[in-house]
């Protein structure tokens, strides 16, 4: 099984740009549903954040090897 970095390194720049933009709107909705009623895993709050900063590295490695 591929962890996670190596899945997103593997990946091109489109499906990147998705996969960011779906855990982010899955944060956003553990979020408001943590706040409404709180979650049983509320670290999953904390993987969905390590997953999008995760996502943001790479991004920027691939910025900055692209000059």
């Amino acid at each position: 099984m591929k962890s996670l970095r190596q899945e997103i390194k593997e990946m091109p720049d489109k499906d990147i740009a998705e996969r960011l933009e779906t855990e982010t709107l899955e944060l956003s909705q553990l979020i408001i549903n943590h706040s409404i009623t709180p979650l049983d895993n509320s670290g999953e709050i904390k993987a969905k954040r390590r997953n999008i900063a995760r996502i943001n590295t790479e991004i920027r490695a691939r910025e900055l090897n692209k000059d």
